[in-house]
């Protein structure tokens, strides 16, 4: 039987699922894979790796394979490499988060900048207020 998949919107996933490749590849020891990215010859691997240890359903496996490739396309952008090194490895759980639910369209990936708003928000600093206020007391 033939998965139809429609290339224009891509079905979401379970961010859990899209942990998956993450999980692989940081057992082969490339853990940095969203940083250095990954060769055409690196991604296929991953993929087939992929399909033999995912055991949903074969519509699920291609959104989740076609929802990794574009993560990796979007993170060749130097805004979020920077991102992440600044604000470190929670950057990666936050563009796996979003990346499971935004809209993907194969032609053009993710709308990279939706994808950098939202990581940005989700890794945020919190502002230490009341430490502000009671240094502020103690002047």
């Amino acid at each position: 039987m033939t998965a139809l998949l429609n290339l224009a919107d891509v079905p979401k996933v379970h961010a859990s699922d899209l942990y998956l490749p993450m999980r692989l590849l940081i057992a082969r020891g490339q853990g940095l894979a969203l940083l250095k990215g990954l060769t055409e010859a690196e991604i296929r691997d991953l993929e087939h790796e992929l399909w033999a240890k995912f055991e949903g359903p074969a519509d699920g496996r291609l959104a989740l394979a076609l929802r990794f490739r574009a993560l990796l396309d979007v993170f060749a952008a130097r805004r979020l490499k920077e991102l992440m090194l600044e604000r470190g490895f929670k950057v990666v759980s936050a563009a796996i988060a979003e990346a499971a639910v935004q809209r993907l369209n194969i032609r053009f990936g993710f709308s990279a900048q939706k994808l950098l708003m939202a990581i940005e928000a989700a890794t945020r600093h919190p502002r230490p207020v009341m430490a502000e206020i009671s240094l502020q007391a103690a002047a």
